[in-house]
């Protein structure tokens, strides 16, 4: 597995889907995750509380390097495999549920071996996407940037996601890549931006003004290129025409960030 740090609402579902360990069991993830010094082995305290402790523990050093049996690994990742040696295949319980879409969202998937039986993870994209990565820095550009709208946008999509809404989703991930040409627009050609009565129009734009690059084919006269093609995908199975399925919706959520994460950086240095 590559050195990628997890997101904090995938290791709060790992944390969660462990507490279905017996109190023996639980105690010995704790001795192999080197924290038996801050979770009392007592079975007194019950496993709910004792998960509590470690969600509390890990969400604040995900990133320290701890030694396992698997070699050395941030804390993270060590309760991520943890957890995923719980998991059942075409298991449709809650908790595990909520773990693999965590996973999927940072880029991940659950592997099981040709009888079933134990469970792995493996990378679903190119270590360079770096996922949890790029939706930080996502964030943090939109923020800098005071790019309200479309980090309301997707901060809708990602919690759509994250319950199970993929239509919600699919028609948030639409809406918050308009408003982010919308806004990039009015950036770097304001007021001009405003004269242009459609978010197409706007996106023709910046071409014109050679922010979208032509020779490229970010955008072409034509129609034929990556934005429109884009856009025209993410229009299809939106909040209205239908539902997509799990996979679906989690590719688009990875297409949108990284694509996001382009242009916001372009942006960025262009100012």
């Amino acid at each position: 597995m590559r050195s990628a740090p997890f997101t904090r609402p995938t290791l709060i579902a790992a944390v969660e889907l462990l507490e279905q360990h017996s109190q023996a069991r639980f105690n010995q993830v704790i001795l192999r995750l080197g924290l038996e010094e801050e979770i009392s082995s007592n079975t007194a305290l019950s496993v709910a509380k004792k998960c509590d402790l470690l969600g509390r523990i890990v969400v604040q050093r995900a990133e320290s390097v701890i030694e396992t049996l698997d070699g050395t690994m941030t804390l993270g990742e060590a309760v991520i495999r943890q957890a995923a040696q719980l998991a059942q295949q075409d298991s449709d319980h809650a908790l595990q549920t909520a773990f693999a879409r965590g996973l999927a969202r940072d880029g991940y998937v659950l592997a099981w071996d040709d009888f079933g039986r134990n469970p792995t993870l493996r990378a679903a994209l190119p270590e360079e996407i770096q996922l949890p990565q790029t939706d930080d820095e996502v964030h943090e550009l939109l923020k800098g940037f005071r790019f309200t709208t479309p980090l309301g946008h997707l901060d809708q999509a990602i919690e759509a996601h994250t319950r199970g809404d993929w239509a919600a989703a699919n028609g948030q991930f639409r809406t918050f890549l308009e408003s982010l040409f919308d806004d990039i627009t009015r950036k770097v050609s304001h007021p001009e931006a405003d004269l242009r009565p459609t978010s197409e129009n706007r996106r023709a734009l910046l071409a014109e003004l050679g922010f979208l690059a032509v020779d490229r084919n970010e955008w072409t006269s034509d129609g034929k290129n990556y934005i429109n093609g884009l856009f025209k995908m993410l229009h299809t199975e939106g909040s209205h025409p239908g539902l997509s399925d799990e996979d679906h919706c989690t590719f688009r959520l990875h297409v949108v960030l990284v694509t996001a994460r382009t242009f916001l950086r372009r942006l960025y240095y262009q100012q």
